[in-house]
């Protein structure tokens, strides 16, 4: 299968008639990871939720696609099975439903009918996956991350990333909360998945992350759009001075487009 290719053009996102995504571009081939940075409030967490296809976001303009499919027409399943991955940045818990059932089955969906895995080999791999993410042999059977703290949701959205092999992964947020050893273990799972046949969207404020996630191109995100692009620098540079020199730079007012982070 060829090397994934993700497009955004023009992408506009409305919430409740507001809109906060404003006009975004943005590119991303396999073997990418990119990067997208800014303060709260500026869209990032709406991008990643709108290409996903969460219904509480409406696509008001623009398109996107992957391998020259249109994903705005495709179902929040079809995205699943078509390669798309978001870690959300707040993972839901989903009672009377068990960790190994529900990966198994979206790895099922994903595979397609007469490809699915045999229960010993996936239960082997799930074990190998939880092992390298030291995550306690025991999550397999609860519920989906019910009663799980914080950094526990985060590994578990990371485990789904690890079986799953999408071809666009989209990270909102996945360093919120997560100590300094937790984050280790979550860039090592990101940086074993690298790969030409996978490409990374990452959302962070912090320029942390990537220092143990190295990346290729760095965003900045304000006010709906990307208004900076550069490489790792950019991030570092962010992290010493803030957003006020780019916003002072770009004329930006000290506003917020939305309530998200």
């Amino acid at each position: 299968m060829a090397s994934p290719h993700f497009k955004i053009t023009g992408l506009k996102v409305a919430v409740e008639d507001k809109e906060i995504v404003k006009g975004l571009d943005l590119e991303i081939r396999g073997g990418e990871i990119h990067a997208i940075m800014g303060p709260n409030g500026t869209g990032k967490s709406t991008l990643a939720s709108a290409l996903m296809g969460h219904p509480a976001y409406e696509v008001t303009g623009g398109q996107v696609t992957l391998d020259g499919q249109d994903v705005l027409d495709m179902a929040v399943d079809e995205r699943a099975r078509a390669g798309l991955f978001l870690a959300m940045q707040y993972p839901a818990e989903v009672p009377g439903v068990s960790n190994a059932n529900f990966i198994r089955t979206a790895l099922n969906a994903r595979l397609g009918e007469g490809n699915e895995i045999p229960v010993i080999k996936f239960h082997r791999q799930l074990q190998e996956k939880m092992k390298s993410l030291n995550i306690d042999p025991s999550f397999a059977e609860r519920y989906l991350n019910e009663g799980f703290s914080g950094g526990e949701k985060k590994r578990n959205e990371i485990l789904q990333m690890s079986m799953l092999n999408p071809r666009i992964v989209i990270l909102d947020e996945i360093d919120s909360g997560l100590d300094i050893d937790a984050l280790k273990i979550v860039a090592k799972a990101v940086n074993d998945l690298r790969s030409p046949d996978v490409g990374f969207l990452i959302i962070t404020h912090y320029q942390r992350l990537l220092e143990y996630i190295v990346p290729d191109f760095v965003h900045v995100m304000m006010q709906g759009r990307i208004v900076r692009s550069g490489g790792r620098e950019l991030a570092q540079k962010l992290e010493a001075n803030g957003y006020d020199w780019l916003k002072q730079e770009l004329g930006i007012e000290d506003e917020t487009v939305g309530a998200e982070a």
